[in-house]
């Protein structure tokens, strides 16, 4: 007889199931697919949707008949169906509590491609240490930041960037002016913030609105030579031909991604041949600390709901009474 348990659709660290164990064991799927995952929904009281490969869809959250919370370790929750959600009344938990790390990581991409590190690494370790006189790094002041979103993360790389005397630009309509003032940001709409920034980074949601944000169009209205940072969802930037495009017509200068339209991407397409582009693994925002909170925050929400308690984060919390 399978008795009820916690499944997580990857694996998670010791904190979460330390946690979760107090209410049932935890099972570690070995396979983020759907095949798999469908499997192991027998006595399933909960899932923990980790790894953006698990989609947890409305076949699955329908296949799971015990199933009373789900939890999304991370500010994101575009990979659970949330309405199939909603319909059987299933509180769908998240964290939002990592995005000081998701600001850094955004910092750290801008900082390593205006600064040129990758080249002047090459360079060195190439042994061609006279390059040095025939090309310079860029600069942080006296140029203008333009950042899409000023949520919890694009308020903080707002902070990380005053220090460097810049000009920073901000959009988000949901966003008040005296809010953006209090940011030290100057608010404006999406096309002035492109024409007009040298920098931009992407910090908004992956939604209705957001999919495809940055185009082809979008980005030949940024100015000429503007680096362009995404670490917020792949989905927001059309695809990768429009940003490889770009690179090679000159617009752009330079692009880091943390994120990807399609993840795993294709390390084969022709944008990661370009030595002006920067790249990691979908896990700038998941810093020591940042996953010690995420982990925390999300094990102990899932828990309250299925004790019969409101948890602190909920995505649809039209779910309780």
């Amino acid at each position: 007889m399978v008795h009820q348990r916690i499944l997580s659709a990857a694996p998670i660290d010791r904190i979460p199931i330390e946690i979760l164990e107090k209410v049932a064991p935890v099972e570690i799927s070995p396979g983020t697919d759907e095949a798999t995952l469908l499997g192991l929904l027998d006595r399933t009281i909960a899932i923990v949707a980790r790894g953006v490969e698990a989609r947890i869809n409305a076949r699955i959250i329908e296949a799971a008949p015990e199933l009373r919370v789900i939890g999304r370790p991370g500010a994101g929750y575009d990979t659970v169906d949330i309405a199939a959600a909603t319909r059987r009344k299933i509180p769908v938990v998240y964290a939002p509590v990592s995005g000081f790390a998701v600001s850094e990581g955004a910092m750290a991409l801008l900082l390593t491609l205006v600064k040129k590190i990758p080249f002047c690494d090459g360079v060195v370790k190439g042994g061609l240490w006279q390059r040095r006189y025939e090309f310079s790094t860029g600069d942080m002041a006296e140029h203008t930041l333009g950042i899409i979103g000023l949520g919890r993360i694009g308020a903080g790389l707002a902070r990380l960037a005053q220090p460097f005397g810049m000009t920073i630009l901000g959009y988000d309509p949901v966003v008040t002016r005296e809010q953006a003032e209090e940011m030290a940001v100057t608010l404006v709409t999406l096309d002035e913030l492109l024409q007009k920034s040298d920098y931009v980074s992407i910090h908004v949601p992956l939604n209705e609105q957001t999919t495809g944000l940055i185009n082809r169009q979008r980005i030949a209205q940024m100015k000429q030579g503007a680096i362009l940072i995404n670490t917020a969802r792949g989905g927001i930037v059309e695809n990768l031909d429009v940003l490889a495009e770009a690179l090679e017509s000159g617009q752009l200068s330079a692009v880091g991604l943390d994120v990807f339209p399609t993840e795993p991407p294709d390390s084969s397409h022709r944008l990661f041949r370009d030595p002006r582009f920067v790249c990691a693994p979908h896990m700038l925002g998941v810093s020591t600390l940042a996953m010690e909170r995420i982990y925390r925050s999300m094990a102990t929400d899932m828990v309250t709901v299925l004790r019969g308690e409101r948890p602190k984060f909920c995505v649809n919390p039209e779910v309780f009474p």
